[in-house]
């Protein structure tokens, strides 16, 4: 079948918290992954499925995304600042005037999967659904009771009734209908969680898609982070809708890593970073500008563009 959806909300104004003090010098959808910022997944995973037009959100360390408008594969996003946080109903709401009459997908920005969105538009537009939420076992919660039978959600987390059991997870991506626009109040920090609820309590028809094929990870913690980069390096798992032969990058070419240094495992030195020595570095990821001294031992450690000059250390965060 061949959707009607053209237009996508990406989630990247959130700030990061869990990840701090990382977060601190940048935001949390520009993390490289091997040398690529997380949220040009979501981009991709969107182009990939058919979506023309692309409006992130952003708050947070805003200036930092801009990068991401002068790469000529972007040309369809846009950016919509948050001078103050709306979260993804109010962040829905803003939209209004830029989404007219259309449906569109909503996607969390601090994912990055490879399940199947053409099930997720077909299920939308063949149930005749006002929203259809993703679905899965991420093993972080299960705050969705869904009926396999009928594809319909019964509940969600908060509001759910005695007899409902929560059997999975949201797994950040949805496709909604212009009605909500009338749901949301104007200018308020909401999400879209009481959205839905109030929405079945009304008769609404809410659906749901189990998307349990494929890769999926929350990128929300230090652990997911090194973890994601543990899994591309060990499994070599790589995206379909990635489109750029180089990825992943172990190493950038304006770094510069002395032949006595040791990088190995799920290790990423990003951009004019400097490695001297017989510097050792384990399962560890150097953002741009980062320096790491002769002799220093890291370990599942993150640097932020900080000097690393003595020492041996084992998960710990530079900034």
């Amino acid at each position: 079948m061949t959707h009607r959806v053209r237009k996508a909300f990406v989630l990247g104004a959130g700030l990061g918290t869990r990840l701090q003090p990382v977060t601190k010098v940048l935001p949390k959808p520009l993390l490289p992954v091997f040398g690529k910022p997380l949220v040009t997944f979501a981009l991709d995973h969107l182009l990939e499925a058919g979506i023309e037009k692309i409006w992130i959100n952003t708050h947070h360390l805003h200036e930092k995304f801009e990068a991401l408008i002068s790469d000529r594969r972007y040309h369809a996003i846009e950016l919509v600042f948050e001078p103050d946080l709306l979260e993804s109903g109010g962040g829905i709401k803003n939209l209004e005037s830029r989404m007219g009459s259309e449906a569109f997908i909503v996607y969390s920005g601090d994912i990055l999967t490879d399940v199947a969105v053409e099930r997720l538009l077909e299920a939308h537009l063949t149930q005749g659904n006002e929203v259809t939420l993703a679905l899965r076992s991420t093993g972080l919660s299960s705050v969705v009771s869904w009926c396999r039978d009928t594809g319909q959600i019964l509940g969600l987390s908060g509001d759910l009734k005695s007899d409902m059991d929560a059997n999975y997870d949201f797994a950040g991506i949805s496709v909604w209908n212009p009605s909500v626009f009338t749901r949301i109040p104007e200018n308020i920090k909401i999400s879209f969680v009481p959205i839905i609820i109030d929405w079945l309590k009304a008769g609404g028809k809410i659906g749901g898609v189990l998307l349990e094929e494929n890769h999926w990870f929350n990128v929300g913690t230090r652990g997911e982070y090194l973890r994601l980069h543990q899994v591309i390096a060990k499994e070599g798992w790589l995206p379909g809708y990635i489109r750029d032969s180089e990825w992943p990058v172990r190493i950038e070419r304006s770094a510069k890593v002395f032949a006595a240094s040791r990088i190995e495992g799920a290790s990423y030195v990003g951009d004019d970073c400097r490695v001297d020595g017989d510097a050792f570095i384990e399962d560890s990821i150097l953002l741009p500008g980062s320096c790491v001294g002769s002799g220093v031992s890291l370990r599942s450690c993150i640097v932020g563009g900080a000097r690393v000059l003595t020492g041996t250390y084992v998960g710990t965060d530079f900034v």
